[in-house]
């Protein structure tokens, strides 16, 4: 079974002339953003409504890139092809271009920043491990599973709702987690200064990406990119499909504007943890005096409304963004039918995402992107437990009858 996430032929298109605009599905996304967007403004402020709409807009990003961390990371495991890899390394790049300066000043004209930390320890290693395994198993990462859920994958749903009850047991567990061996949050912007770490970061990513070429070379003889489909020019920013270079380039300047805006990096799983952790309470349980709740802010969040919450409505924004996507690029189709052992999968997967996340502060948003973005050790650390539990998974994805793609001819 091919996941949305991991397969750009879906939304490639022999011929203009067949683009078909689901405009039911446009005009609702639309309305839906527009409406969202004006609401939040007026209840919340406008940094809630114009954070909403960026998230609209990283969901139209993620969509029309078809920008699968997931699937990037399997094919190059399985397949050594790394354009996906590389993209997310450019994306890496500009995000620390961006945000480094502000880092280390602490401040964007006046609005106080702050970048995404995590401790280094076994927490963060176990946690990044389980994520890496489960989102091969559920068929996508953190952004990957509300875009392709927003953009119609009804298996993705089923991920989603293990995802948040995962993530509420983490939430539950992490106390006993954070005893574990581990060493305060390092941000090498602070210790070792913006350019030095600025150099040693944007070294690190070309040697990534340099690793990527050798190793495709090595198996393949060449190169191969993505797939765009045939439209041009403005055509393809609206309809897509979009070079991976552009879904990179675009996701960097969201954070961006979602450090500038919020005072912080983009996330996603808190919100996850919070949506998990008020069902509990609807069920009668004690969420107060789990550990994670204890602190006065999240206490505070988890009593509020989940509209007051940035992530949350972030996440909501990403969902229609790909709604908005999927209906503009014609590919708004639902499949109700999904086999038994894909859904085993998808739940089975989902609970390892929700709870590894709680557990490495953070998802491939929230710790690998934001965190490398802020130049945080323990997005590094996180990355290299991640994809050694992506090797786990890559393995385990036959058993589910799910399909590891590889060049054939």
């Amino acid at each position: 079974m091919a996941d949305l996430s991991i397969d750009a032929t879906v939304l490639a298109r022999p011929q203009d002339s067949q683009l078909d605009i689901n405009r039911r599905v446009v005009i609702f996304a639309i309305l839906a953003l527009a409406a969202g967007a004006i609401w939040l403004g007026n209840d919340y402020g406008w940094h809630q409504g114009a954070l909403f709409l960026v998230g609209g807009g990283l969901g139209i990003a993620l969509y029309h890139a078809l920008f699968g961390f997931t699937s990037a990371w399997r094919v190059f495991i399985a397949d050594r092809r790394g354009a996906g890899l590389r993209a997310q390394m450019v994306m890496l790049a500009v995000a620390v271009v961006l945000f480094f300066p502000l880092i280390a000043q602490g401040s964007f004209f006046g609005q106080p920043v702050k970048g995404e930390y995590g401790a280094v320890g076994i927490s963060v290693i176990v946690g990044a491990f389980l994520f890496g395994l489960g989102m091969q198993l559920g068929g996508g990462c953190a952004s990957g599973t509300l875009y392709t859920a927003g953009g119609g994958n009804t298996r993705m749903f089923v991920t989603l709702a293990a995802f948040i009850f995962g993530s509420a047991v983490g939430a539950a567990h992490l106390p006993w987690w954070q005893t574990t061996p581990s060493f305060q949050p390092v941000s090498l912007v602070k210790d070792l200064g913006l350019w030095p770490a600025l150099i040693l970061n944007l070294a690190a990513l070309a040697a990534i990406a340099a690793v990527t070429v050798w190793a495709e070379r090595r198996r393949h003889g060449k190169l191969v990119g993505n797939m765009t489909g045939n439209t041009r020019g403005w055509r393809t920013l609206l309809y897509g499909p979009w070079p991976l270079v552009w879904g990179a380039v675009g996701l960097a300047i969201g954070n961006f504007l979602t450090l500038i805006l919020a005072g912080r990096p983009w996330g996603i799983t808190s919100a996850f943890a919070l949506w998990g952790s008020k069902f509990a309470m609807l069920g009668g349980m004690d969420v107060d005096h789990w550990g994670y709740w204890v602190a006065p802010a999240r206490n505070q969040a988890l009593h509020a409304s989940v509209f007051s919450d940035i992530t949350s409505i972030m996440d909501f924004g990403i969902m229609l963004g790909a709604l908005l996507a999927s209906g503009l690029a014609g590919k708004f189709s639902p499949q109700w039918k999904v086999p038994a052992r894909s859904l085993i999968a998808a739940v089975v997967g989902g609970l390892m995402l929700g709870y590894g996340a709680r557990l490495a502060y953070g998802c491939n948003i929230g710790a690998f992107f934001s965190g490398i973005a802020s130049s945080s050790l323990h997005g590094w650390l996180w990355f290299a437990s991640a994809l050694l539990g992506s090797i786990v998974g890559t393995r385990l994805r036959p058993l589910f009858d799910l399909t590891v793609e590889k060049t054939t001819a």
